[in-house]
């Protein structure tokens, strides 16, 4: 009986030991995956979108209804997801979703993100009774939602009021965290992150920074990121640490800097490879 205790010991330590090898292994190799929110290109069509996104490297999108329309014409949601296809691209989401009481109307959503593959649908809801039909979708398609959240003024702005509509709901439905309006919150991004306990199943990546206005109130700007006053350095750092498997889709709220998205892009690309974890 003792040898056999001794041995079990040794196969559980070894088993640890493995475990803990390779959860290392996958830090070491631990790479973010970059994509595109395609509100970023507003001002181009669904083909000028594709031809960017193949200029810059980029085969992740999270598209707008501007260029896929979730609840449009068939015939063409399957043209433009073979476009999609041809050129070695993906529409991993769409969103900022509109979201009704409706169910049957949500469910045009979860079919659009069946029939593309997608598994997550972006949404901020303007009534928090539409979480009762959303959860009774999820569980139907096994498709995560994930709640956006804009500044303070919205009502997903403060992450304590989004951590207590979540831990109520089934574990498929989490955050659309997006750094720039995060920030501008007041919110630490980093520290954030690790307060969802897992629950962040997507990431805008935007920057802001204060604008001081002398005689008007202060606003938060949208500017390229890396150059505001978000944390990435330590919100990549966590995401690092729990080899999180998600994109972190370029976004900026600017028009400015919208209409020229090659910078912004380009910019955003440049820092993540120059601030990887």
């Amino acid at each position: 009986m003792k040898l056999i205790q001794r041995l079990s010991s040794v196969a559980l330590a070894a088993a640890l030991s493995l475990s803990v090898a390779s959860t290392a292994a996958a830090a070491d190799n631990y790479q973010l995956n970059v994509g595109v929110q395609t509100w970023t290109l507003r001002n181009m069509d669904f083909d000028q979108v594709v031809a960017f996104a193949k200029k810059h490297g980029v085969t992740h999108l999270q598209m707008i209804s501007k260029h896929i329309n979730p609840k449009g014409d068939w015939d063409e949601i399957k043209r433009k997801k073979k476009v999609l296809e041809d050129n070695g691209l993906v529409c991993y989401t769409f969103g900022v979703n509109g979201t009704s009481l409706d169910k049957e109307d949500n469910r045009k959503l979860f079919e659009f993100a069946k029939y593309m593959g997608c598994k997550i649908v972006v949404v901020e809801p303007r009534d928090f009774k539409i979480f009762e039909n959303l959860e009774e979708l999820v569980k139907e398609y096994d498709i995560k939602v994930a709640i956006h959240n804009h500044g303070l003024t919205s009502m997903y702005g403060n992450p304590d009021v989004v951590r207590n509509v979540i831990k109520h709901l089934d574990k498929r439905i989490g955050v659309c965290l997006d750094t720039g309006w995060i920030t501008a919150a007041g919110y630490d991004a980093a520290k954030e992150f690790k307060k969802y306990d897992g629950r962040v199943y997507d990431i805008h990546l935007k920057d802001k920074t204060l604008k001081k206005a002398e005689g008007y109130r202060d606003v938060y700007l949208d500017v390229e990121v890396g150059t505001g006053d978000a944390n990435f350095k330590g919100l990549f750092k966590e995401l690092k640490k729990a080899n999180w498997p998600g994109v972190l889709a370029i976004e900026t709220d600017n028009g400015m800097l919208a209409a020229n998205p090659d910078k912004p892009v380009g910019a955003a690309l440049k820092f993540v490879k120059a601030n990887k974890p």
